[in-house]
């Protein structure tokens, strides 16, 4: 493994880590910030949804910008409203100014969640694409390893509001990566012929590829899976189950190093059998293990360490089929990779928000709207990889 790759996955890791980070660290908080500011598990829920949004909508101006005018200048800029956002965040006196900070916390975290795709597909395509993705998640899993565990031990000792002070100095830490460790893939030459039309022109050419929508939809439903977790697991977890926050840490940490984990097997994998049959097989395995999920709960068996072992399977598939999927979409569109890569985390991160919206509001207290939701989102990649990729059809990788 060449050195080049491990240093771009190093930095671009740590950039893209950094959003999450704002979400997994204060996961453990939201039923102590429910009762500091009187708000109820929807009116919790808003703040992090409010961060998703501003991600998916911004994520949209982003892309074309820094095809515009290089991928590092829109970095500063986001990394500096992400921690003035951190610090509203902290000084929130009611659960609508907490809700209003995290928006725009979430419109600077965009920017270094969209960018760093582009700027892989700056440097990669094929085998060595999917290689940087998958160590880029393994340096990303710095965020749902360590940050909810770190959040339960802020609650534990202190305040939730402590826990956005230490997400203002990631903002910081953010800015500095930028600046020492980053260096600019967007040419100037490159440059030339982007603008706001060329812009307009590039969504209207990837909203009309049928392929780029739909490998892009098959990692917008298995995100959404993840993220219909993510948004319940402390209330299912602490509330349900009785785990007290650091076991919930620990608990929200096995699910990421299954998908960490198995994800480090995509570069061999598509070296040898193509990005395409690599996507589908996962999705075969992930389809599988949510309705083995879903058909274990209709049977009435509400266990914690069944919920926990499935989902585990499950999350180790889809940690195949996020960075194949993404390097498949852009792969044909290196010269709008900004805007394709803004538009797919756009349509990820909306779903992902429908999702958690629609699975939230029929929250019962247990596990099972959750589960339900959970093995829908895999009904539908697995419907999408069908209709978008062939069996017989092998990814370019496949001959590199």
């Amino acid at each position: 493994m060449n050195s080049p790759i491990l240093r771009a996955a190093l930095v671009l890791g740590l950039l893209s880590a950094i959003g999450p980070f704002a979400i997994d660290m204060y996961l453990p908080a939201l039923p102590a910030i429910g009762l500091d500011l009187g708000a109820d598990t929807a009116g919790v829920q808003a703040s992090l949804m409010a961060f998703m949004a501003a991600i998916a909508v911004c994520q949209l101006f982003y892309g074309p910008i820094s095809d515009m005018v290089g991928r590092k200048p829109p970095l500063y800029f986001g990394m500096a409203l992400f921690t003035l956002g951190a610090i509203g965040s902290a000084m929130a006196p009611s659960i609508e100014w907490l809700v209003a900070a995290r928006f725009v916390q979430g419109v600077g975290a965009c920017a270094a969640m969209a960018l760093p795709r582009a700027i892989v597909r700056d440097g990669y395509t094929g085998a060595d694409a999917a290689q940087l993705q998958s160590l880029l998640m393994l340096v990303f899993s710095v965020s749902p390893i360590l940050a909810p565990l770190g959040g339960s031990l802020i609650v534990q000792f202190g305040s939730w509001r402590e826990i956005f002070w230490v997400i203002a100095g990631v903002g910081v830490l953010g800015a500095l990566l930028v600046l020492f460790f980053l260096k600019e893939t967007r040419p100037a030459e490159a440059r030339l012929e982007s603008s706001v039309g060329s812009a307009l022109r590039g969504y209207g050419v990837l909203l009309r590829d049928r392929n780029f929508l739909g490998l892009s939809m098959i990692g917008a439903f298995g995100m959404s899976s993840f993220m219909a977790y993510l948004a319940n697991s402390s209330f299912i977890l602490i509330d349900h189950y009785g785990l007290n926050p650091t076991l919930y840490s620990v608990m929200f940490s096995i699910n990421a190093v299954s998908f960490i984990g198995v994800s480090q097997l995509t570069g061999v994998l598509t070296r040898r059998f193509g990005l395409n049959v690599v996507v589908r097989t996962a999705v075969n395995g992930f389809i599988v293990t949510m309705l083995a999920l879903l058909a274990v709960w209709m049977l009435g068996v509400d266990r914690l360490e069944v919920l926990a072992v499935l989902l585990f399977i499950g999350y180790g598939f889809l940690g195949l089929v996020i960075p194949t999927t993404a390097v498949l979409a852009l792969e044909e569109h290196g010269q709008i990779a900004g805007t394709a890569s803004a538009l797919m985390g756009t349509l990820q991160l909306v779903t992902a928000a429908v999702v958690m919206g629609v699975v939230g509001s029929f929250f019962d207290g247990t596990a099972k709207p959750m589960v339900i939701g959970i093995a829908a989102c895999a009904v539908i990649a697995f419907a999408l990889t069908r209709l978008t990729i062939k069996p017989t059809v092998l990814a370019p990788a496949a001959a590199e």
